[in-house]
């Protein structure tokens, strides 16, 4: 009897980028609100990672917001919660932001733009394909 095995590509369509501060989360949406002109609000639930069995290894800050007029969702993750990483081969990071709908966005300005805002030390921006913790990025 022949074995088959499915395997499947994932597809990552969005956009991935890296900021570092010592601010807080809540200080850092306040100044990308203030800057880019994002209404980022706080989600009602936190972001949740979960293990082989269910259980929830850990839970990050998590804000978004869908801008509908051009049909594009964003996403700020804290990395760091409690001990543990979102994404551990990222450890410097302190937050994501995460761009659905990947090329919508003019991703050299707004990392410039980002990269202006005071309490931001620096942004990079991260090709989702060489992380090997993108898909807990899939919602």
């Amino acid at each position: 009897m022949a074995k088959y095995t499915l395997s499947l590509d994932e597809d990552f369509n969005f956009d991935l980028i890296g900021l570092c501060s010592h601010q807080g989360d809540y200080r850092v949406c306040w100044a990308i609100n203030e800057k880019i002109d994002l209404k980022l609000r706080k989600s009602i639930e936190p972001f949740m990672v979960s293990g082989k069995k269910g259980t929830i290894n850990s839970s990050h800050s998590l804000y978004e917001w869908e801008d509908e007029n051009d049909n594009i969702s964003y996403y700020f993750i804290q990395n760091k919660s409690q001990g543990k990483y979102l994404v551990p081969e990222k450890s410097q990071i302190d937050f994501f932001l995460v761009i659905r709908e990947a090329g919508s966005v003019d991703l050299k300005n707004l990392l410039s733009q980002l990269k202006q805002i005071p309490c931001i030390l620096t942004a990079f921006d991260f090709d989702p394909y060489e992380l090997k913790s993108a898909n807990k990025f899939i919602f």
